[in-house]
């Protein structure tokens, strides 16, 4: 099946059409501060047959022709910009985020899978008829896909939507980030199994067989491809002409990847997905790599993908207002309430919790590919397919501006809320430098945080302006990629030189770490503290506790009185 010279040329002015509508609505959206997916797809409603195509229909069917041959080469562009959407929403996978945020991030992923999971399958299950699922044989893996659907995140679309926020390096940032890279990695081998179990491709593999490769690819790619790719990647780089090599080098291995896992009957975009995750992880991959495989992907193959949507379904005609309404309340009711559960049982206090819910929440492209994927295997109708689209649309709006109000209106902190038994130490250090080490050291491991950049900032103004004050008290304090002040405290009963006011060594050191741009929590927590330790008497009377839980428990006590 070849393209005549007239095909070609439609073909390409539709390609065309695709990238500058794409570009055009993309670059709207990205002035109204949303996502450009949204004009893309937006591009695409336009275009295809739910404006175009009823206000110009024989002008639509000559610029995006349904004819066998041009079908057939849009299929196989937007497949192949499917696989390399993947492969970079891989590469933004950092393992050791995930890692660092180990315990909360571990909850809040764990119950931001499961309980979205149970809620969208529990209603496909129970009511297969209103989603269209009249045949006894697909209830359960249409009850899977479901549930599925309302696990998944939109890891780009989730990162866009922090950075605008400026909480990307901060403590929940981190938690979202690390739940959201763990939930789309289970998600897609959730999907992939859903893929195999409806007897796509496969080669004769069972269901389980395909379910043990999958765990076998992973754990290699994982565990030893990895390792490989680290100590072969400074060869290439040196090797091989700069950036052609490096990027022919992933984009090779991705579609390798690709082919395994499609001829095991496991979708190819799974191969791509873990390919991106495993050479994303390589401490060689410059940055500025990383970047021209995401500008040349996400400008060029993504952008006609998502037109491509828009294309296929007239969102007009299958829009069903009662069918939307339950699937964007499902999609918040699981992962809001799911995501912040599972983060405040690892350790956040409500607020921050509920903004991780919501943060959680955003699908964007994965939510809008899974769809894609159901719809062309004949899973779903494309009824369920415009309600999908709508809700990942939505999410991804909303979660930005309910994220913002939640952290807006958090309680400000004082410093009884900040003091931990787990933070305080008894140092017998005789030195500023030492001492800050240790409280560094000690905040760094409680709140997972980057030891070296902590102490770099704390030193830097501490060598400019000593912070010992009065009373045996010092407060080197500095402003961090934190969510909220944290407060480490050293007891150190020999005195440590912090050139306080009164000429007397500092014998209890409060090391205060506050959020970038909150100048005045800063100010009261260090005014709080200050007042706390203006009583002489008293704070020698603390000098007489000999454990980081008295220490904690009389500082509490005293709190709406001056020690």
């Amino acid at each position: 099946m070849k393209l005549s010279a007239e095909q070609l040329t439609t073909f390409l002015i539709s390609i065309s059409f695709m990238l500058f509508f794409a570009k055009l609505f993309g670059e709207l959206c990205g002035k109204l501060k949303q996502p450009s997916i949204i004009g893309e797809i937006l591009a695409g409603i336009i275009l295809g047959p739910t404006v175009f195509g009823m206000l110009a229909p024989e002008l639509s069917a000559k610029i995006f022709p349904q004819t066998p041959q041009i079908t057939v080469a849009m299929d196989g562009i937007t497949s192949l910009a499917v696989i390399m959407l993947l492969l970079v929403s891989g590469l933004e996978v950092d393992l050791s985020v995930v890692v660092r945020q180990s315990k909360t991030a571990l909850f809040t992923s764990f119950m931001g899978i499961v309980f979205p999971f149970l809620v969208g399958f529990s209603l496909a299950y129970t009511f297969p008829d209103y989603f269209g699922i009249n045949e006894e044989n697909r209830k359960l893996v249409f009850a899977l896909f479901m549930g599925t659907a309302m696990s998944i995140s939109a890891l780009p679309v989730i990162a866009r939507t922090l950075m605008d926020l400026n909480i990307f390096r901060t403590e929940i940032g981190l938690v979202i980030i690390a739940s959201a890279m763990f939930d789309d990695l289970t998600g897609w081998i959730i999907f992939s199994v859903i893929l195999g179990m409806l007897g796509q491709g496969g080669h004769g593999f069972s269901f389980l067989e395909k379910l043990l490769f999958v765990f076998l690819f992973v754990g290699f790619m994982l565990l030893i491809a990895r390792k490989i790719i680290n100590k072969i990647f400074p060869y290439i780089q040196k090797t091989f002409s700069y950036p052609g090599g490096v990027l022919n080098f992933i984009f090779i291995l991705g579609f390798l990847c690709a082919a395994f896992t499609e001829y095991i009957g496991i979708h190819a975009i799974f191969g791509a997905f873990i390919v991106g995750v495993t050479v994303g992880d390589t401490a060689h991959l410059r940055e500025k790599t990383r970047e021209i495989v995401h500008q040349f992907v996400t400008n060029i193959f993504a952008p006609l993908f998502f037109v491509s949507i828009g294309l296929r379904v007239n969102f007009i005609t299958n829009f069903d207002p009662m069918l939307v309404l339950i699937v964007i309340a499902l999609a918040f009711i699981g992962k809001v309430v799911g995501c912040g559960l599972g983060a405040y049982w690892g350790g956040m206090d409500k607020s921050d919790a509920l903004a991780i819910g919501f943060g959680m929440n955003s699908r964007g492209a994965m939510e809008i590919i899974l769809g894609l994927l159901a719809l062309q295997f004949g899973l779903i109708q494309e009824r369920v397919f415009v309600a999908l689209v709508i809700m990942a649309l939505f999410t991804s709006v909303a979660s930005a501006p309910f994220m913002n109000s939640i952290l807006k209106r958090r309680k400000k902190p004082t410093l009884k809320d900040l003091i931990d038994k787990d933070t305080i130490i008894f140092s017998k250090s005789e030195d500023r430098i030492s001492v800050i080490k240790e409280l560094v050291h000690v905040i760094a491991e409680k709140y997972r945080l980057n030891e070296q950049d902590i102490f770099n900032e704390v030193w830097k103004r501490e060598e400019k302006l000593p912070s010992g004050i009065e009373n045996y008290l010092a407060i080197p304090h500095a402003k961090a990629k934190v969510s909220k002040p944290v407060v480490g405290i050293s007891v150190c009963k020999e005195g440590v030189n912090f050139e306080s006011g009164d000429n007397t060594p500092s014998k209890f050191i409060f090391l205060l770490l506050s959020p970038e741009g909150q100048n005045e929590t800063q100010l009261q927590i260090l005014a709080e503290i200050a007042e706390r330790f203006a009583n002489r008497s008293k704070v020698e009377n603390l000098l007489d506790l000999d454990s980081s839980e008295k220490v904690a428990s009389k500082l509490i006590e005293e709190t709406n009185k001056n020690i």
